[in-house]
């Protein structure tokens, strides 16, 4: 197999990698980088000059020079095939069980994710794509090592929407004239190359969830990038969809402008709780108390900024014709503990009773035992419609200031959150870096997103000279060292070897004096 010039494969070729990586398909991705990444680039650029003047004591606000756009008559795309009705949507990465597992489960959507419960490792990014494209294909099957065999239903499978890495993350092992390509156009282009026409055929259609977006003009990329891919493939425009995770402070003041940039390919917003809050740490995180969030579990949807957050995203969304799909419940149910299992419910009722009840359209689980909880919570709101797109939420009324009320936040500070941080940050990058980016921990099924707010609020709580309400203990890095020995003693019983990288990662993201964009950045160079 030869590669187009200037195209260089640097990873393993393991079995059937061939079918992914041919030339044709590898043809496109060096056209999207060199058409593509030097703006992908100016954009990261742009984040990090906003960041710089927010730290300089700038704040975020509605953009005045897009006025006009809030101000407009206009409305996005008529949903397309198989995202009508998307009152239950499930997460997860894209290993053969979890592809199985996930469109098996009931269902409405499936977020195949490459992204915050993947790990980037050569063999899930490239064997990821074999199992989606098997999946299409009706004949993907897998066979666990306890003897357990797993294959796609007969009937209706839930539909495919495929979540590539964001703008920041590359692709180490594909290089373009000498250059990383970016994950976010390798993840798409590999999808949209061998998959597009397949869902056309099947009745859906290729299908994306776009994350860690932080304004429009990064939307406006994307929009290119689409209509780019469709013309090389010969597919009309508006053929792709695509539903931004509204999961960065900065994005949400900027919805409509978001949604009008991708009108002709747009599905919709998703409210990402998680992602969400560790960008409110991240952008403020050395502007003092007014922007210290309490323990991470005790922030939930019901605070005032969260609430003013996805109250606009679902009155925005509407006013324009797009679905308002809610955010994950990371609460996992357990086939062993009864009493664990009904906490986690409730928990899961509780939330998707609440997102209903707003006028969100649908909502995200992250297991499928929780599929039918939120399914009966979505029937008993919506009844026969697929959605409610026409609750447009006159009645909210959102302002900066609302958004931006991070200090009114109820909650404190203390050493069982910040054990709880710790404990979660390097007990999930140990699972990381060992290839797995979804797991199980307290009960709770953690990501990349989850595991950036424990490392970030480790670290404002650090350097704005935090007071733990139930110790009365200054947090200092001596504290955060012997917290992560004694967290770590917990888990292995005196072999704190197995989680020295992950230790070491730790504190480079937690504790260092520059705080690192992204957890995944340092740890990704850390991969083979």
């Amino acid at each position: 197999m030869s590669n187009p010039a200037g195209v260089e494969i640097t990873g393993p070729l393991h079995d059937r990698y061939e079918e992914i990586l041919t030339p044709d398909a590898l043809g496109l991705l060096a056209e999207l980088h060199r058409t593509f990444d030097g703006r992908r680039r100016a954009l990261l650029a742009g984040r990090a000059e906003r960041e710089a003047s927010l730290a300089a004591g700038g704040t975020l606000d509605f953009l005045p020079e897009t006025r006009n756009v809030r101000e407009g008559d206009w409305r996005v795309a008529d949903p397309a095939p198989g995202l009508v009705d998307r009152r239950v949507e499930i997460t997860g990465p894209t290993d053969a069980k979890m592809t199985i597992n996930a469109l098996n489960s009931g269902a409405k959507v499936w977020l195949a994710d490459h992204e915050d419960a993947n790990t980037p490792l050569w063999e899930n990014v490239i064997s990821g794509q074999l199992n989606l494209r098997d999946a299409i294909g009706r004949k993907l099957e897998f066979s666990s090592p306890d003897g357990k065999h797993y294959r796609l239903g007969d009937g209706e499978l839930a539909t495919i929407v495929v979540r590539p890495r964001g703008w920041h993350l590359t692709e180490k092992h594909i290089l373009v004239d000498g250059e990383r390509s970016s994950g976010s156009l390798v993840d798409f282009g590999l999808y949209f190359f061998h998959c597009a026409q397949a869902q056309i055929d099947a009745g859906a259609g290729p299908y994306f969830y776009l994350p860690k977006m932080e304004s429009h003009l990064e939307a406006r990329l994307w929009n290119d990038v689409f209509l780019f891919a469709q013309e090389r493939l010969g597919l009309p425009a508006g053929t792709i969809r695509a539903t931004v995770l509204i999961e960065t402070f900065p994005a949400a003041f900027e919805m409509e402008e978001i949604l009008y940039e991708l009108r002709e390919h747009s599905a919709g917003l998703n409210a990402g709780r998680w992602d969400f809050m560790f960008s409110v740490i991240k952008k403020f995180r050395t502007r003092g108390h007014d922007f210290l969030l309490p323990d991470r579990n005790a922030v939930t949807m019901t605070a005032p900024f969260m609430r003013a957050y996805t109250e606009l995203l679902v009155r925005t969304c509407h006013r324009r014709g797009a679905h308002a799909i809610g955010g994950m419940a990371a609460f996992i149910p357990s086939r062993r503990d009864p009493q664990v299992n009904e906490a986690a419910l409730a928990k899961v009722r509780d939330d998707k009773t609440r997102e209903a009840g707003d006028g969100f359209d649908g909502s995200w689980v992250a297991h499928p035992d929780l599929v039918p909880v939120c399914r009966e919570v979505f029937d008993g709101v919506l009844g026969d419609r697929p959605n409610q797109l026409d609750r447009t939420r006159d009645d909210v009324a959102v302002t900066a200031a609302q958004l931006l009320a991070v200090r009114e936040t109820p909650g404190q500070m203390t050493e069982a959150g910040l054990r709880n941080a710790v404990s979660v940050g390097i007990q999930y990058l140990a699972s990381w870096l060992r290839g797995s980016g979804a797991v199980a921990i307290f009960n709770m099924m953690e990501d990349a997103a989850t595991a950036e707010i424990s490392r970030s609020q480790v670290w404002q709580w650090l350097h704005n000279d935090v007071t733990l309400a139930d110790s009365g203990e200054k947090v200092t890095r001596a504290l955060v060292e012997r917290i992560a020995d004694e967290e770590i003693a917990k888990l292995t019983d005196g072999g704190a070897a197995a989680f020295d990288e992950a230790r070491a990662l730790f504190m480079e993201v937690a504790v260092a004096d520059d705080f690192v964009d992204f957890l995944t950045l340092p740890a990704y160079e850390r991969m083979p």
